[in-house]
């Protein structure tokens, strides 16, 4: 078979209505835009939320609160969790954590969280730890090591 070849099934390509051609196509005289006004002339289109003079919605209602676009979204993970999927021994890195499924992009970084308890000497390498966690592993045997954030990527050189 080659592309030459191929043939559609009947009613696969269907013409497109043709609007204002005459009484007998069911769409003729005004094709379908009603009489009269701006929305029935050619060449019309209207704004994102134009309400037809009426003041928008997006103008109507107040402005509240702001949006810090430097904002650090970190993703918690908690001690149970870890407690859950880690043997005793390993070393749990964002990598990791990834690797298992807890994390889908860690971009912002891993926050270890203090619910629940953990019973065997991990690793553990996040980028922070809730007190009560890094007092947990470490009562566990285990060792807590903080990864250095990354410096925002839009911070200017040397500032």
């Amino acid at each position: 078979m080659r592309l030459h070849d191929i043939v559609l099934p009947p009613g696969a390509r269907k013409s497109g209505k043709r609007k204002g051609r005459g009484p007998g196509s069911g769409n003729g005289k005004t094709a379908g835009r009603g009489n009269k006004g701006q929305k029935s002339r050619s060449g019309y289109s209207s704004r994102w939320g134009f309400e037809g003079g009426q003041m928008p919605l997006v103008r109507r209602l107040p402005k509240r609160g702001f949006t810090n676009f430097t904002r650090k979204e970190f993703f918690g993970v908690n001690l149970d969790t870890l407690a859950r999927l880690f043997a005793a021994g390993a070393t749990v890195t964002p990598e990791a954590l990834v690797e298992a499924g807890v994390v889908k992009n860690p971009k912002g970084g891993i926050k270890i969280l203090g619910r629940g308890d953990i019973d065997r000497a991990l690793t553990v390498m996040a980028h922070r730890f809730s007190a009560e966690a890094a007092r947990k592993i470490e009562a566990a045997g285990g060792t807590v090591h903080r990864i250095a954030e990354a410096p925002a990527a839009d911070a200017a050189p040397g500032a």
